[in-house]
């Protein structure tokens, strides 16, 4: 192994290959700052550009790209609370309460550090444990998979501390919302109302989008201030500072990297779960984590961030050794091995086993030069964090529609974006939980496969199995744990829940107007719930199995908190927000008719007349500076979504009327 390691340097070392390397590197970090195209957009669009190249050039060069897109999807978390992938979603929570207060730069340094230690991790055990893991990885099945799946979403929900049953209910709503579409066992048309959009379900960045970023943009613009409140200049120092952290939390690093690693080596649990269930894992262990996680620890974006690059090294294992695409990023490479002639299997172990380092060495370079370019741009991307809301709020929302499109290129994503947009922001206003609901969305379909299958093969004997039924019993410890401490005579001395903070420190309570709109939530999530055990009861089996085991759990989980609140066990509601609704529906209908505009005009127009006439009215921009930060701006969207990523433009009602109009602008650009 050392010899073969050795001479898989010296292939990597060639000049040309480096390049290439050092060129997909800066491709992958590209990728991941932009929200909605991630990695696997990102190696579909770059692999018919290998076809020319010699194997160990063109693998090396998809590599450079995956192994990066985790380390740069940081800046747009951390800035905006818009995850770049949804492989950072859970450094948002934490990253962008640090960017508020004027720490942009320290979480950019924690974020890095920990994604190069986290990546060059996975790479080690890459290298070391392909033969160790292999009887393990296979004996893994459904019943297992499933456990974990229910694991790394009881992980999320328990973070809900003073809102358990909220998270509780809505990791109920976001599994059902992953029910919707066609069942594949049955062919059942589940909650589709003739929509053929629904037919496939809801796409997955439209409905990150609008739970996370619309809700942050619009309290940003509502507030016409800069996102780094506190008007701090952020330095070198500032990035110091974040490596000082992470080298200080070395051991929740290499915690939090083991269980990417570990996670990442699974075939088919995804990448989109693997940071949560680290995140979740380091806010049940780290001390002190439950008053401040959620709130701008920087431990908390070390905790994601390194599960996050070291799950590359792991999903290389199944890809390599067995064939088996760990993700879907995975499928796409497995692609390129065989386009190149390199079958996956034993022989990777073998004969093949320079190709293997060959990767191995990859990842590990990628993953060294991103963090350096990361660590020298960070200071000039942390600047972003200074400008006014009248002017980064229209181009962020810009951006998002067209990261939103990229679901299932359909218009009606943008309407799904502004309707979770809305949802995400009335759950932050009454402090409902949004991670539970989307970590469940992705799970959804997952959970429902595996237990169909595990329910088929085993019947309720799978909960029985030796890790199912270690991991159910953890499960039911952390669920039931904080119900039972309520009643215990120190509770309210030990056991203190945690209310939102005002930005003077103090506890902003919710108003009368609040506390009937939860309540209103509460009588729509027990309706829910009725609903959907009645309207699928006429369903066969598998199609009705998990939505009507969600139904009754959502519904006792509803009831639950009733009992509890007339109990006075329930802390008192609590707001997140407290900029005045006048100005938050302002920004709504700012956005509201930026849809409507993509309809009429077209989705580039629509963004230049949108973000000119907001920085003119909200920002009270001058015109020609206006006119200055359009320009390039728009060039770079035409360059970027038009010309090199041939992007579908949705139809407009213009282009409809005038089609001499859309055959001229095709012809411009």
């Amino acid at each position: 192994m050392v010899e073969a390691a050795i001479e898989a340097l010296l292939i990597i070392s060639d000049p040309s290959r480096l390049i290439f390397v050092a060129l997909g590197t800066v491709l992958g970090l590209m990728i991941g700052v932009i929200p909605g195209i991630g990695g696997l957009v990102g190696l579909a669009l770059l692999l018919p550009f290998t076809f020319s190249m010699d194997p160990y050039t063109a693998l090396a060069f998809l590599v450079g790209v995956q192994s990066v897109t985790t380390t740069s999807d940081t800046i747009p978390a951390v800035l905006f609370g818009v995850p770049g992938t949804s492989g950072s979603a859970a450094t948002v929570l934490d990253g962008h309460p640090m960017a508020k207060n004027g720490q942009a730069g320290r979480a950019y340094g924690a974020a890095f550090t920990a994604s190069v230690c986290g990546g060059l991790f996975g790479a080690v055990v890459l290298a070391i444990s392909i033969p160790i893991l292999r009887p393990f990885i296979m004996a893994i099945g459904t019943p297992e998979l499933l456990a974990i799946c229910l694991l790394g979403l009881t992980l999320v929900v328990s973070l809900s501390h003073g809102a358990l049953f909220k998270g509780l209910v809505a990791a109920a709503i976001g599994l059902l919302l992953a029910t919707i579409g066609d069942e594949a066992q049955t062919g059942e048309l589940r909650w589709t109302f003739g929509s053929f959009y629904l037919w496939d379900g809801l796409s997955l960045v439209p409905v990150a989008l609008g739970l996370f970023a619309v809700p942050e943009m619009i309290d940003l613009g509502a507030s016409r201030r800069t996102i780094a409140r506190d008007g701090d200049k952020t330095s070198a120092w500032d990035q110091l500072e974040g490596m000082r952290d992470a080298f200080r939390n070395w051991w929740l690093v290499l915690r939090c990297s083991s269980i990417g690693t570990f996670l990442g080596s699974i075939p088919g649990l995804g990448a989109n779960v693997i940071d949560w269930i680290s995140y979740g894992y380091a806010a049940r262990s780290v001390p002190g984590a439950r008053e401040t996680f959620g709130k701008g620890d920087v431990r908390g974006v070390i905790a994601s961030e390194s599960a996050n690059n070291a799950k590359e090294g792991g999903a290389l294992v199944p890809t390599l050794a067995f064939g088996v695409p760990g993700s879907a990023s995975m499928a796409i490479l497995l692609g390129a091995f065989l386009i190149h002639g390199i079958a996956p299997g034993p022989n990777m172990l073998d004969e093949q086993l320079d190709v293997t380092f060959t990767l191995i060495w990859t990842v590990a370079i990628a993953n060294i030069l991103g963090a350096g370019i990361c660590f020298g741009m960070a200071g000039q991307f942390a600047k972003i964090a200074m400008i006014r809301a009248g002017i980064l709020v229209p181009l962020v929302f810009g951006i998002m529609v067209i990261g939103a499109y990229q679901g299932a290129k359909d218009y009606a994503d943008l309407i799904v974006l502004l309707g979770f947009g809305i949802l995400g922001w009335v759950m932050k206003r009454l402090s409902w939980p949004r991670p539970p609901l989307i970590l469940a969305f992705v799970l959804g379909g997952l959970v429902e496969n595996y237990l169909f299958i595990s329910q088929l093969r085993f019947g309720f004997g799978w909960m029985t199995q030796p890790l199912p039924l270690v991991v159910l019993l953890l499960i039911g410890f952390l669920l039931l744990r904080p119900l039972v401490v309520r009643f215990l005579p120190a509770w309210r001395e030990e056991n203190t829940e945690t209310s939102p903070k005002s930005e003077a420190g103090g506890t902003v309570y919710a108003g009368g107007a609040e506390r009937i709109a939860d309540s209103a939530m509460w009588a729509a999530v027990i309706g829910l719930m009725i609903y959907v055990y009645m309207s699928s009861a006429s369903w066969e089996g598998p199609a009705r199995m998990l939505p009507q085991a969600v139904a009754i759990g959502g519904f006792i989980a509803a009831v639950g908190f009733i009992v509890f609140r007339t109990l006075g066990k329930i802390p008192p509601l609590a707001t997140d927000s407290s900029e005045p609704i006048v100005r938050i529906l302002g920004q709504g209908a700012w956005l509201v008719a930026l849809v409507i505009a993509v309809k009429l005009i077209g989705m580039v127009p629509a963004i230049a007349v949108f973000a000119l006439s907001y920085m003119l009215i909200e920002g009270r921009v001058r015109w020609w500076v206006a006119i200055l930060i359009l320009i390039p701006f728009l060039g770079g969207i035409i360059a970027l979504f038009h010309n090199m990523l041939h992007i579908p433009w949705p139809q407009s009602l213009l282009g409809d009327a005038v089609p001499e109009l859309r055959q001229m602008t095709r012809r411009l650009f």
